[in-house]
């Protein structure tokens, strides 16, 4: 077995494969950025070597300053993880010619399998059943609009060399053939630094259902079993769930028996896996073979036992699988979601900025659920703007899918993070969106769902009455405590009474609290109530509370005459006033916001592209005006109406701020 690994990768996956080397006993060596001197994954590795600048195509994907590296530190192999140079034939060649093992398969699986025309080819020459498509080179935005047209729309415009959703655009027409073959030539270029494009056709209604596959070089191969991953936002998973709700025995069997077949006939070893489109009546299309560990891994993990990346390891050492396809069975369900440094709020705009608290839930693992929480990030730390935006991987296990997505809700619930947008409020929407409970999505459940935008979650009456009774039974606490406070002036002793109101969502509830020193029974204008017991204390972030023998978890801050709460994916402002305060605060009027409708605002921090109008031009509503980077991904801003350009603030090269203004309209 190695005795030293290097782990040619950063964030999240570099702190995963630092745990499965550290409990396998191998030493493992960090590489790192200028802006990653101090990340987690640095901290954790035994040694770490300095790389060079942020941006990912001056460090993280330089083949010779990671093989500097190597040579620096005797590391016997390397593990890629995902992303930058993990599907890289020429990184795979260069480390067998330095006589170093790579962790993944040889490098003619990865020319077969990692580029997705030339995997479409030997798909189809395999028999196997591949969505229509054009598989060769396409020159230019014209022969793309050409092709679309004879494949038919809507087509799917991908990246050759792609991954993680970066360079794939969804085309309905001509003009957005045209546009969205140059985003992804210009995104594919940026980020793999190969910009060969194929267009396929996109089938609608479509699950994206993947098959996790593990070779070894003794001809042994396994699946063990498929992941559930069609909750997409621009083609990037979101939340992803193992087995999948969908498959019955019999496809499931099919679709990893095909998968293995692929799998062997390009001599494929370590852990991979083939992902398939599965349409309404189960008939599965191959979509591509990714030639390594994939993000959502953990939700595998987690229904066989199987520790992926060990056995990655021990592949690539020569050791033969442990187990064979009869020993792989499905324990329970398990689900990921994935924590992003985005802005549900703002259409999913990245987020950058430090991470002022950051308090995952405490993993744990027990015989009726595990917390499994997968991070490369710290309170205190940075997201930076340089890199994918993820900040965490939440994943729940449990004897079922309803147990594992109420242990999610939990998690999700209990999660605190501040100091940048993120996607926390999101993914608890959709534990508890009807459609996703039942297990009836597609790929295209967010654009169907919220097809104007995530704009928060509204309660339904019977939690709202719950958050309630629960703002009122800390409100008491915290009027407790106030009342206590010495050095009062005599004769000025407060008491605190039992009737208030609480305010929120739009909504006012008289209510009337009689407590004891085991809690308090909140009673409601109607005649019912809530029996409501907790320990928390002012100043305490998280509330941890018995709601009628059931557990409700808010996230708390301070508000003048409430609490701001958090929780099942809403942001409340909670006023719990007396009823004389409610009743002028009634008469209060209402601050409205400034205008800002002849503005066009940056809505992201990140770098202006290209401008794509003058000062004077009269503009259509759509037409393209400004295009910001962020993260790696290209956003157009378009026009919302009809207008002229009055004065344009920022120009190609700079660097803006959410909300600072990029033009002004007359």
């Amino acid at each position: 077995m190695f005795k030293k690994i290097l782990i040619a990768n950063r964030g999240e996956i570099a702190c995963r494969v630092i745990k499965s080397a550290r409990k396998m006993g191998i030493k493992t060596v960090a590489v790192y950025s200028d802006a990653d001197r101090d990340a987690l994954h640095v901290r954790m590795a035994d040694e770490a070597v300095h790389i060079g600048p942020p941006p990912a195509a001056q460090s993280y994907i330089v083949i010779d300053k990671i093989m500097e590296a190597i040579r620096q530190t005797g590391a016997e192999a390397v593990h890629p993880g995902y992303g930058f140079l993990s599907e890289n034939m020429k990184f795979a060649e260069a480390l067998e010619k330095e006589g170093v093992v790579f962790v993944g398969p040889p490098s003619p699986a990865i020319e077969a399998m990692g580029d997705k025309i030339t995997s479409k080819k030997l798909a189809q020459e395999a028999g196997v059943s591949t969505v229509p498509g054009y598989m060769g080179l396409i020159a230019d935005a014209d022969e793309a609009v050409k092709i679309s047209n004879e494949i038919g729309y809507p087509v799917m415009i991908k990246a050759s060399a792609g991954g993680g959703g970066k360079g794939m655009r969804i085309a309905w027409n001509d003009g957005e053939a045209r546009d969205g073959f140059q985003s992804s030539k210009n995104e594919a270029a940026s980020s793999f630094g190969d910009d060969r494009i194929f267009i396929e056709k996109f089938v609608t209604q479509p699950r994206h259902i993947e098959i996790q596959v593990l070779a070894d070089k003794h001809g042994n191969c396994v699946y063990l079993h498929e992941r559930e991953c069609s909750i997409q936002r621009r083609n990037q998973k979101v939340i992803e769930e193992a087995p999948s709700p969908f498959l019955d025995e019999a496809t499931r069997k099919a679709m990893g028996e095909q998968a293995c077949a692929l799998a062997k006939a390009v001599g494929y070893t370590s852990a991979g896996t083939v992902e398939f489109i599965v349409d309404g009546s189960r008939n599965f299309y191959f979509l591509e073979m990714n030639t390594r560990l994939q993000v959502e891994h953990p939700v595998t993990e987690l229904i066989t036992g199987v520790d992926l990346v060990e056995q990655m390891i021990r592949v690539a050492a020569g050791e033969k699988l442990p187990f064979a396809q009869k020993d792989l069975k499905i324990n329970g369900w398990a689900m990921e979601s994935r924590l992003y440094a985005e802005d549900p709020y703002r259409n999913f705009l990245p987020s950058i900025g430090r991470l002022t608290r950051y308090r995952p839930p405490v993993e744990a693992a027990t015989a009726t659920g595990v917390v499994r929480n997968d991070t490369g990030v710290y309170e205190g730390g940075e997201i930076s703007m340089y890199y994918d935006p993820m900040i965490a991987k939440l994943c729940t296990w449990a004897p079922t899918r309803g147990e594992a997505i109420e242990g999610m809700r939990v998690a999700l619930d209990t999660f605190e993070v501040e100091g940048i947008g993120h996607n926390l409020p999101f993914l608890s929407a959709v534990m508890d969106h009807p459609r996703f409970v039942e297990g009836a999505m597609t790929t295209a459940f967010i654009a169907e769902e919220y097809p104007d935008g995530f704009q928060g979650v509204m309660l339904p009456m019977g939690q709202l009455r719950k958050v309630a009774a629960s703002a009122a039974a800390m409100n008491r606490v915290a009027e407790i405590r106030r009342a206590r406070i010495s050095g009062t002036l005599g004769n000025h002793e407060r008491h605190v009474g039992d009737d208030w109101v609480v305010g929120l969502q739009g909504e006012e509830i008289a209510v009337k609290i009689s407590a004891d020193r085991d809690g308090a029974t909140v009673h409601f204008d109607d005649g019912t109530s809530h029996r409501v017991t907790s320990d928390w204390t002012p100043g305490q972030t998280l509330a941890r509370l018995d709601v009628d023998g059931e557990p409700v978890v808010l996230k708390v801050g301070k508000i003048p005459s409430g609490f701001r709460i958090r929780t099942r994916g809403a942001d409340l402002k909670v006023h719990v006033r007396t009823p004389r305060q409610a009743e002028l605060g009634r008469l209060m009027p209402e601050k409205l916001p400034p205008d800002t409708s002849k503005f066009l605002l940056c809505p992201m921090p990140g770098l202006i592209v290209k401008i794509s109008v003058e000062e004077g031009q009269e503009v259509q509503e759509g037409q393209a005006l400004a295009t910001v980077e962020a993260m790696k991904m290209e956003n157009i801003l378009r026009a919302e109406k009809k207008g002229v350009i009055k004065k344009i603030a920022a120009s190609a090269g700079a660097s803006l701020k959410v909300d600072d203004v990029i033009m002004e309209f007359e």
